[in-house]
């Protein structure tokens, strides 16, 4: 069955000219796209109709498109699946038809036309291959040929059956389905579209969006991430500060950063400190007060640090001189339960033993695993074995361990000799660690070496650019897992 215009929004105006003179255009909200010359009047339709089926496959949807020509004009359904409908046609006057250089076959036929493929869906659509426009030459979809039978006569009973039926409101609808793509801002691409001339984005940037779109969702209820490996010196620290500033920044959620190491951990020492020196074991005496219906929402903030710029909460590690306090498992629930009341999101630090109670309950808890590990052996094994441990105890543990993130940093070693050939085997290790993951893991991602994430504290707009892409593309495959 056709689609009715009433099911196919007019949304971009489409509009394909074709001139006697041998040009033609395709102009898509007002902005024109030359159609490449053809051998006849019907090629140049077709090459004009290959631009529409890319248009309809960037958009996703059915698009209607007014179309003129020598011959006549008016109007067809262009689906992505480069089936095309004619809608109307009305036939120039017979003069102006005779000057046309080609007359109308009379063998084409109004119904949904198999069109040739199409090019490949892209920002900017190609012209149509040589083989495509002969395809559509065949198909001959525009102009639709005249009815030359005569029609049998019809009974009153007949006529009656095929009067239309008046279609009910619930089966339109006057909004637009798909978004507007925005034009390029990045590259030469961006500056050209703001020198006002208009141009698509390009892929990178079209990954870039998603990306970004990706993380900014909201979802229901709280998400805990836990970012564990059992060697130090893995990067998680820094994992725990990217993850958490990418996720506040662009979802707006609130997201706090936990360090659960057993005793004392370094999540405090790499973040911005606020005006006390309170932990979680202080966040732990007053639980009973947090957890009351009458506390207000503010109250968290006497007992976590946050991080002005990059919009997060960081709930430091005990830091007691005598450092005699391990974490129990009992303290964990408790701590957890606090946090996921004031946040929608917990990025949990861990320590280096698999076995300590808080890890183990800390798992448990956990919506999303990750793995950080830099490009370093004794790193990528830890790693290793720290999946396997958990896909042995099964159940829970196993499906985190199959649905993990692995992200793999190049080694800061090689960039401080800056050797040309050291810094080719840095990138050659990372990416064989980041292969040999890949099999066993929901998403690998790669982190270049970025001298800000070495020392002091971490801070978001302090990084590279190419380090800030990439975190973005882990914070996505992080979301995704949500």
């Amino acid at each position: 069955m056709g689609t009715t215009p009433t099911q196919v929004m007019a949304f971009p105006n489409i509009r394909a000219i074709v001139r006697d003179n041998g040009t033609a255009e395709v102009i898509v909200a007002g902005n024109s796209r030359i159609v490449p010359a053809g051998d006849s009047m019907q090629e140049l339709r077709n090459n004009a109709l290959a631009l529409i089926v890319g248009e309809a496959q960037t958009l996703q949807r059915p698009v209607r498109v007014r179309i003129e020509d020598p011959e006549g004009h008016g109007e067809l359904i262009v689906h992505p699946d480069n089936k095309i409908e004619s809608v109307s046609y009305e036939t120039a006057p017979a003069r102006r038809r005779a000057e046309a250089p080609e007359t109308t076959p009379a063998t084409a036929s109004p119904a949904i036309i198999e069109a040739a493929p199409a090019p490949e869906p892209m920002a900017v659509p190609a012209p149509a291959t040589a083989t495509a426009t002969a395809a559509l030459v065949d198909a001959q979809p525009w102009p639709p040929a005249p009815a030359t039978a005569t029609p049998e006569p019809q009974t009153a009973a007949a006529v009656e059956e095929a009067a239309p039926t008046r279609r009910s409101l619930k089966e339109t609808s006057f909004l637009v389905s798909a978004p507007v793509l925005e034009p390029a801002t990045q590259g030469w691409r961006g500056t050209l579209t703001r020198l006002g001339l208009r141009m698509d984005p390009s892929e990178e940037e079209l990954t870039e969006r998603e990306d970004v779109r990706t993380v900014s969702q909201h979802w229901p209820g709280p998400r805990t991430i836990a970012v564990v490996n059992r060697k130090g010196g893995a990067n998680k620290t820094p994992t725990v500060v990217m993850l958490s500033a990418i996720l506040a920044r662009y979802s707006g959620a609130a997201t706090v950063a936990w360090d659960n190491n057993e005793s004392q951990g370094t999540l405090g020492w790499r973040t911005e400190k606020g005006a006390h020196d309170r932990s979680v074991l202080d966040l732990i005496d007053a639980s009973t007060d947090l957890l009351s219906p009458s506390t207000n929402a503010a109250e968290i903030a006497k007992f976590v640090h946050h991080q002005t710029a990059d919009k997060f909460d960081v709930l430091r590690s005990d830091e007691n001189e005598e450092g005699d306090h391990e974490v129990t498992a009992e303290e964990v629930d408790i701590a957890h339960q606090v946090l996921t009341r004031y946040y929608r999101l917990v990025v949990m630090d861990s320590g280096n033993t698999a076995r300590a109670a808080n890890w183990r309950r800390m798992i448990d808890h956990t919506n999303q695993l990750v793995v950080p590990v830099t490009a370093i052996e004794d790193r990528a094994e830890a790693a290793r074995l720290t999946l396997q441990t958990l896909e042995s105890r099964g159940g829970h543990d196993a499906e985190l361990a199959r649905n993990a993130v692995v992200i793999v940093s190049e080694s800061t070693d090689a960039k401080r000799s800056m050797s040309g050939e050291a810094l080719k085997r840095a990138k050659d290790e990372a990416q064989r660690i980041a292969d040999g993951f890949a099999p066993f893991v929901r998403a690998v991602v790669r982190i270049p070496y970025d001298p800000a994430l070495v020392n002091g504290p971490i801070r978001y707009e302090a990084l590279q650019p190419a380090t800030q892409r990439a975190w973005l593309a882990a914070a996505a495959a992080v979301a995704a897992g949500f």
